[in-house]
């Protein structure tokens, strides 16, 4: 007799805990967005050496805030996909406060637009529709 297949019961436990990990946390888009900004890029980018960083903290990707071990490493990681889609989300302008608040529906004009030409044209309608009525009212009494 055969092997059994084994069970995959823990399959989705184990992709949320390993999403939930944090020792590959980079920064978020906000934070790298003051990065990028023209004295702290040239900053980041002529850092003093640490032996602490890999590639003594030489090697730094400002877009992806991630150091590498050669210049070759550098110039492999901004060709790669990783790297140009970070460019991508970074080229979208970030969410504001007020934009989070108008998607909860608590900004200050959160009343649907258009709703007011309907309500008049609906009015119209009904106008039109009660003369109309009268007007054969007043022909079925005079025949």
């Amino acid at each position: 007799m055969g092997r059994l297949r084994r069970s995959r019961t823990h399959h989705a436990r184990r992709d949320v805990h390993r999403l939930a990990r944090t020792r590959v946390r980079v920064k978020d888009l906000d934070q790298i967005e003051i990065d990028l900004r023209p004295g702290n890029r040239a900053k980041l980018e002529r850092q003093e050496i640490d032996e602490d960083k890999p590639g003594l903290g030489q090697h730094y990707c400002v877009e992806c805030a991630k150091y590498c071990e050669t210049d070759l490493a550098l110039r492999n990681h901004t060709k790669s996909k990783v790297h140009k889609r970070r460019l991508k989300e970074l080229r979208d302008p970030a969410y504001t406060l007020t934009e989070a608040e108008k998607a909860a529906g608590l900004g200050q004009d959160n009343r649907q637009r258009g709703v007011e030409e309907v309500v008049k044209r609906f009015e119209g309608m009904n106008n039109e529709a009660s003369s109309n009525t009268q007007e054969g009212q007043k022909e079925a009494t005079t025949a």
